[in-house]
């Protein structure tokens, strides 16, 4: 059983049929007796930092995922739940969970593309992702798949070992991040067709070394 975390922050639904449509069996859950039942996890969100963090620490949920963590349980964070695991969101000014060092910070204004023209934030819509360092959740996909992005801020782990993929808007952002148990994306697997079916279906038979 998969445990979809439910704390306030949207896009559950969307992420637990996208996992049933697969043949897995998922729950939305803000039980932590079901989370610690769970094989793994997935911890999706939209919204902003600071409002996340505190629905986290008020169902102690935060200190449950860390726990998970801890244990070796399988970890998806996607979206928000990417940013919310990294230590600090300039977001709202906000402390998050610490699982992976660095901060989450904002795209500047008036970045521009390669022609020069002036870049929308939020970015949002379709892109590709850069591989950087090899991971089972990669198997099956294509170099030029991608993927659905909606966000205005964006991971940036201490580690360079912590990046796992990176995608070009202006810049060239940690779009995947992960160590060890855990693997976050910046964007939406369960809004992206085909290439993120395949990155979910990996997902759920991922077994960390």
């Amino acid at each position: 059983m998969i445990a979809i975390i439910d704390y306030n922050a949207g896009n559950l639904t969307s992420v637990a049929h996208a996992v049933s449509y697969l043949g897995f069996t998922a729950v939305i859950t803000s039980d932590i007796q079901e989370i610690n039942k769970a094989e793994r996890i997935i911890f999706p969100g939209v919204g902003a930092a600071g409002s996340a963090m505190e629905s986290l620490k008020a169902q102690s949920l935060d200190a449950a995922i860390k726990s998970e963590f801890a244990k070796g349980k399988p970890i998806l964070g996607i979206c928000l739940g990417t940013q919310i695991i990294m230590s600090h969101s300039d977001e709202n000014d906000t402390s998050c969970l610490g699982i992976i060092k660095g901060n989450v910070s904002p795209f500047g204004p008036n970045m521009r593309d390669k022609a020069g023209m002036i870049l929308k934030i939020p970015h949002m819509g379709w892109n590709s992702i850069h591989v950087k360092i090899d991971h089972p959740l990669f198997s099956g996909l294509k170099k030029d798949d991608e993927f659905y992005f909606v966000h205005s801020f964006y991971p940036t782990p201490e580690k360079n070992g912590d990046i796992i993929a990176c995608t070009s808007h202006g810049i060239s952002f940690p779009s995947v991040i992960g160590f060890d148990n855990i693997i976050a994306t910046q964007f939406h697997p369960e809004k992206s067709g085909k290439p993120g079916l395949t990155l979910l279906n990996n997902f759920c038979r991922w077994q960390p070394c």
